[in-house]
């Protein structure tokens, strides 16, 4: 199956010339994955909403201000293969081009949707992710907005004073509140109204039941859920309630990218970032610790970098997640430094020790059962 066969040719379209809060109005009126951004009938770029959150650009400035690249797909481009570009590039839409002139666009909810069918192989244990950054109900606006830009995530699960879900705030949510304050305030009482959103807790614009899901669930049943609701992501839970992970659209997509290949196969997100050090390094630097504990089976590896806006003699402040799926469970490390090797290199030095941790625990515990095999046969 080619993108041809579930690339839209409908899409939302504004001239960079447009205002960012007539923008900002169309988000929370219509809730597109991204705006296609174009200058004269030109592509330009795109918009998406995790940018408007992470922006503090005002809304009259212009679109433009506000375009990120986005990488292009070829019409006739394999399914797997825009599902990997979608994961690095970090975005949920790209633009369908035919030659030089822009065809359409491709949604990962469009990929979801093609591949559902074939999903009732994977369980939801083999892909979700594990660590999971979670607020209170008395945790405000603010702290959120912060904690969204900190980790580039798009959601938070909410929790109570016994650490049980009870809520879920997301992006979406934020600009929602947001943009319906402002419309309803003067352009002089706009700067008191931000003041006061932020001020809010959590607990007063957070989605309440939370859509959660077993460890035990299949992948297409996780899938069809967040389709059907226009989730981004499904909360993991325990038999009592407690969140231990989070499942989102672009696990799945990054589960349909894993490959067979000899070597591991290594995902990077937001690629664009890197500089002095390649594809082929940070694999060969994650096998080297992988290595260090044979029984650990490394099958998959997810990079991530996020730019910060802070830079030292013009290079950026980058954050660096990595993140190890193994046969003996998920692995990871973060870090951050100026430029994507140095980032690199503090998290992984942060994975080195999580690893070699986990393989001192995996020696305690077969010392201890060496120890009551020994004292069941005295």
């Amino acid at each position: 199956m080619d993108i041809s066969d579930i690339a839209t040719r409908e899409f939302v379209e504004v001239d960079a010339n447009k205002r960012l809060g007539k923008v900002r109005a169309i988000f929370e009126r219509e809730n597109p994955k991204g705006i296609i951004v174009t200058e004269d009938g030109e592509y330009v770029g795109i918009i998406t909403q995790k940018q408007l959150v992470q922006s503090h650009v005002e809304d009259d400035a212009k679109a433009g201000a506000m375009v990120r690249s986005a990488p292009k797909v070829e019409r006739t481009a394999d399914v797997r293969k825009v599902a990997r570009v979608l994961v690095e590039g970090g975005t949920k839409v790209a633009p369908v081009f035919q030659g030089e002139e822009l065809w359409g666009i491709i949604t990962e909810d469009a990929i979801l949707e093609a591949v559902i069918e074939n999903l009732d192989a994977l369980t939801i244990e083999q892909i979700y992710t594990e660590d999971v950054i979670t607020v209170r109900e008395d945790t405000n606006v603010g702290q959120i907005v912060n904690l969204l830009r900190k980790h580039s995530i798009s959601r938070l699960p909410v929790l109570d004073e016994t650490e049980g879900l009870t809520g879920m705030v997301t992006r979406h949510d934020i600009v929602d509140v947001v943009v319906r304050d402002m419309n309803k305030a003067t352009r002089g009482d706009r700067s008191g109204e931000i003041e006061r959103v932020l001020d809010m807790p959590v607990y007063d614009i957070m989605n309440s039941p939370v859509e959660t899901a077993d460890p035990s669930d299949s992948v297409r049943d996780a899938v069809s859920r967040m389709l059907e609701h226009d989730f981004a992501g499904l909360v993991v839970t325990d038999d009592v309630n407690h969140v231990i992970g989070i499942v989102t659209k672009t696990d799945v997509l990054r589960a349909l990218t894993y490959t067979e290949e000899d070597h591991m196969d290594v995902q990077i997100t937001n690629i664009s970032l890197l500089d002095t050090i390649s594809r082929a390094d940070i694999r060969e630097d994650i096998s080297s610790v992988a290595d260090k504990y044979q029984a650990m089976q490394v099958q998959h590896a997810h990079v991530r970098f996020h730019e910060h806006k802070e830079k030292l003699r013009g290079t950026p402040l980058i954050q660096c997640q990595i993140r190890l799926r193994t046969n003996k469970g998920q692995a990871a490390g973060s870090g951050e430094g100026y430029g994507a090797e140095m980032a690199f290199n503090v998290a992984l030095d942060k994975l080195e020790r999580n690893v070699l941790e986990r393989k001192g625990v995996q020696a305690d515990e077969e010392y201890r059962g060496q120890l009551l095999r020994k004292l069941g046969e005295l």
